[in-house]
């Protein structure tokens, strides 16, 4: 089998734009990161990426584009995938942009595979394939930032659902009736409660600083660990929230490993003990009583590193190239744009009942170097 070259990886969202090189292993050779440019348009986002991919280019001493195997992208979404149109809700700039097309252009020599998904999605594949999933068959990837994503792995497969959308578990409804307004015109969304601003917003309703414009989650997380009782409530409130969601994910999904990521991860037990009380009273069927929730094991880097897996491990993490001769179905945004959205439909493949038991849940561990081996031949026949 012939050496393959390092990735570029990319992972942007509202709050910041990180680029990394990475080894065909997943490992990071380097990575850096710049804040979200806010209130710019769609040229000056692009050329802020761009600085950044060319200076992480430079550190990591890849000097000719075709010594890349590939190039892979998160982005916060909506999105029209796999054809990589973005239009995230937090960066306002970019709507409808062609961020797939863009990078393939400037970075893309020599026809390598270039792949655009969900930056929550990155983070599950991330985490499943080299993180707090390893080795476990059924994963939830979480992401509690500026937003609230997911990604979801079933069978040891990234699930994108008809638009690319699966696993979008911030915007599952957690208070109908009383809950928040949330920015996809809902009401009682994880994210309209968990996600950052809507955090330290309703913190400073509730006399949490409330003449200091501008803070942030970080800041809310601060003052909760030193004791601030509105602050502490704010997190318990998300931590119960959350909860509630992956209670009804993982009953729906016989999930074995949910992994949370994003900034707000960072508060540690302020968030995960309410997390886990609440997780304790809506899990109540004993298949679902044994998730295992845990913080992102990759940390702030999940995400460059499930970008990473889009390409080198493709077979599992990606589907959106079409091959000749499958059939396509049609799909619409989650935001009701309508966009349409061609996806490869497999062939079907018969599957044999099986039960599973508490040691063969485990089975991955056990087998993970012959799962490596398989990726890379995966990987080079999936290219």
């Amino acid at each position: 089998m012939a050496e393959r070259g390092p990735v570029l990886a990319a992972d942007i969202g509202g709050t910041k734009m990180a680029v990394g090189v990475a080894e065909p292993g997943g490992r990071l050779i380097t990575w850096s990161q710049v804040p979200t440019p806010r209130d710019s348009d769609a040229k000056h986002l692009w050329r802020t990426l761009e600085d950044l991919v060319l200076q992480v280019l430079d550190t990591a001493k890849v000097g000719d584009l075709s010594e890349l195997s590939g190039i892979g992208c998160g982005c916060g979404g909506p999105m029209e995938w796999p054809s990589g149109l973005v239009s995230p809700l937090n960066i306002p700039g970019w709507r409808g942009f062609p961020l797939r097309e863009r990078l393939a252009e400037r970075f893309g020599a020599s026809g390598i595979p270039v792949r655009v998904h969900n930056d929550a999605v990155c983070v599950a594949a991330g985490e499943h394939w080299r993180g707090a999933g390893r080795g476990w068959r059924n994963v939830l990837g979480m992401v509690v930032s500026t937003g609230v994503g997911g990604g979801l792995i079933l069978d040891n497969r990234l699930i994108e659902g008809s638009s690319g959308n699966a696993g979008h578990v911030g915007h599952v409804v957690v208070y109908p009736d009383d809950g928040p307004k949330c920015e996809c015109g809902g009401r009682g969304c994880l994210e309209a409660i968990a996600r950052g601003p809507a955090l330290t917003a309703w913190a400073q309703a509730r006399g949490w600083r409330s003449d200091r414009p501008g803070l942030t989650a970080k800041d809310l997380s601060g003052d909760a660990a030193q004791g601030h009782p509105v602050a502490t409530e704010a997190l318990r409130r998300a931590g119960r929230a959350l909860g509630i969601a992956i209670a009804s994910a993982t009953s729906l999904c016989d999930l074995e490993v949910v992994a949370v990521g994003g900034g707000l991860s960072q508060a540690g037990a302020l968030l995960f003990e309410p997390l886990q009380e609440s997780l304790a009273t809506y899990c109540r069927l004993d298949f679902a009583r044994d998730v295992r929730v845990v913080p992102a094991a990759l940390g702030q880097n999940a995400g460059l590193v499930g970008a990473a897996a889009l390409v080198v491990a493709g077979h599992r993490y990606w589907s959106g190239d079409l091959p000749a001769g499958l059939p396509v179905r049609r799909g619409q945004h989650h935001d009701g744009a309508g966009g349409l959205v061609m996806q490869a439909l497999p062939p079907p493949v018969a599957k044999q009942p099986q039960v599973v038991g508490h040691e063969e849940k485990r089975q991955d561990l056990a087998a993970q170097h012959e799962h490596d081996r398989a990726d890379e031949r995966g990987a080079q026949a999936h290219r």
